[in-house]
């Protein structure tokens, strides 16, 4: 996004401390022009006080004057402060991979800022001030994915954010990467040179992992979203029961999960002609994978709303180290920087991903199953010339095994750092990365079912070639409109095809953001 006139873009004020997931999806998006509450800078401005007034009287505190992690004990010279957080921030930029996606590098920017203004990191406002500048220019830090363990803060990624600020590094501008004092210069600001503790504050923080992990969690949620919508159009092109969905059903056991996508599937099933069609079929034991959407979908979407909570509460912490209490006129240490509610967060929402992928790959093979569907076998027409679906469900079922991989959790995975000072680690960083593959692969498991399910109901709708048109029974109108917006992307499967471009259009279906409200409104982020 490089907006040609930014000044027309929507104002989103941030106030430290109560900016919401809604908030941080439209952030995430662009799109938006940053502004922070000006009642923050009262507090930003009283620590950054207190740690000069600490300078001042030469007296000894962690990260202000002293050296870092196992060198804490080691005073540093008055005159040598400004190269200490110079060196700090160069020493640190250890990164790699490849660079961080705009969306997430945009919520580290703005969370990043977010937390210094709580007024606990003693930094200048001036610091917060560029970084927003940044954000709001799309002026993005290159930001290597790798080399975070999760605790201390994410030190190697936040490093490389903090180099632009110091004109070092490099950042993305307009498509180009270009040095970072060439970056500051586009947002017309001189690179800084650090004071007392900004180098610190700037590099502890769990802003990268906890940036990654949203992300992760936004795109979970639109494949959520699609999956109850592939599971309602395989219930229909299966003519399945919706006895299981029976609100008394789940009343009985109280899940509040499991209350709420059952009562999203009957609204979407709402004024549907087809199951009334089959009113004594026999089909009150359907696979689990049908039986059971509201069960196992019900628990994802309770793991996700409560990762949604922890990562709310973490993008808006003060997580640097020490920090700065103005009442007292205290700075002190601690391990806010110990990403582990992140670590847990992510596991939580990659094991949610792995099972709405698992559910939905299983309905796939229950669609080509002539036994179980009632369909042509693999959903074409003249199968054995065609292969119909058959390997499409083939490509569904390894990344459903890949996503049970992926889905091992990484908060129990610690190795030691820094002469083992650091020596029990989060891993959040990865547990969030690996979220974004994770949502992709099942994102291709949900489209690819989705486009089987239409296939499925298209068959009464479809004549074979040189047959007559028969009667065929409408859905609800919110299953008619997913079907319309699929035949906008895919094609109905009349014989074989190259089928890649199709998965992929599904799988941009599958991500998108714009469901029915009564999908959206029992996801964290719009209610957040």
């Amino acid at each position: 996004m490089n907006p040609t006139n930014p000044s027309e873009l929507d104002i989103l004020v941030l106030r430290p401390g109560h900016v919401s997931l809604a908030e941080l999806r439209r952030l995430a998006a662009g799109g938006v022009r940053l502004q922070l509450d000006p009642t923050a800078r009262a507090a930003m401005l009283a620590a950054q006080a207190t740690v000069q007034r600490i300078v001042d009287e030469d007296q000894v505190v962690y990260g202000i004057n002293t050296g870092f992690g196992k060198l804490a004990s080691t005073k540093i010279a008055h005159d040598h402060l400004a190269e200490l957080q110079r060196n700090l921030v160069l020493s640190h930029s250890v990164g790699t991979g490849e660079p961080l996606p705009d969306p997430v590098v945009r919520m580290v920017l703005a969370t990043k800022a977010v937390s210094l203004a709580r007024g606990h990191s003693g930094v200048r406002p001036a610091l917060v001030d560029a970084l927003l500048a940044l954000a709001n220019a799309d002026v993005l830090p290159v930001i290597p994915a790798k080399g975070s363990v999760g605790a201390s803060g994410d030190l190697a990624p936040l490093a490389h954010l903090a180099c632009v600020l110091i004109g070092e590094g490099q950042a993305r501008v307009q498509g180009r990467v270009v040095p970072g004092r060439e970056a500051m210069a586009a947002v017309g600001l001189d690179p800084f040179v650090l004071g007392p503790k900004e180098g610190l504050a700037l590099l502890n923080g769990t802003q990268v992992s906890t940036a990654l992990a949203l992300a992760g969690l936004f795109d979970a949620e639109s494949v959520f979203a699609a999956g109850l919508v592939s599971g309602a159009l395989t219930l229909e092109a299966i003519k399945g029961s919706v006895k299981p969905f029976d609100a008394r059903i789940h009343e009985a056991r109280g899940q509040a999960g499991q209350i709420a996508v059952a009562a999203a599937v009957r609204a979407l099933l709402e004024g549907s002609a087809i199951d009334p069609s089959h009113p004594h079929c026999g089909r009150v034991q359907d696979p689990y994978s049908i039986r059971c959407v509201p069960q196992v979908m019900g628990a994802c979407l309770d793991n996700l709303q409560h990762a949604a909570r922890v990562l709310r509460i973490e993008a808006n912490a003060a997580s640097d180290n020490p920090l700065v209490f103005t009442d007292t006129a205290e700075v002190i240490s601690g391990g806010n920087f110990h990403a582990e509610p992140v670590a847990f967060a992510s596991d939580i929402v990659a094991l949610a991903l792995a099972e709405i992928g698992a559910i939905a790959e299983r309905r796939l093979a229950l669609l080509l199953d002539p036994g179980l569907s009632g369909l042509p076998a693999f959903l074409v027409r003249e199968s054995g010339v065609n292969s119909g679906f058959m390997i499409a469900q083939v490509t569904a079922a390894a990344l459903a095994a890949e996503n049970q991989c992926l889905a091992h959790p990484s908060s129990v995975t610690s190795l030691p750092t820094s002469a083992n000072q650091e020596d029990h680690v989060s891993m959040a960083t990865y547990g969030a990365r690996r979220l974004a593959d994770m949502a992709r692969n099942t994102a291709v498991i949900v489209g690819i079912e989705a486009m089987a399910a239409a296939q499925g109901i298209d068959f009464d709708r479809v004549p074979a070639p040189g047959a007559a048109p028969a009667p065929w029974l409408r859905s609800s109108p919110l299953v008619e409109a997913q079907l319309a917006a699929i035949r906008a992307r895919v094609a109905f499967l009349e014989r074989d095809r190259y089928l890649a471009p199709d998965i992929e259009a599904m799988r941009l279906w599958a991500l998108r953001t714009c469901w029915p409200e009564t999908l959206r409104r029992i996801l964290p982020s719009s209610a957040s």
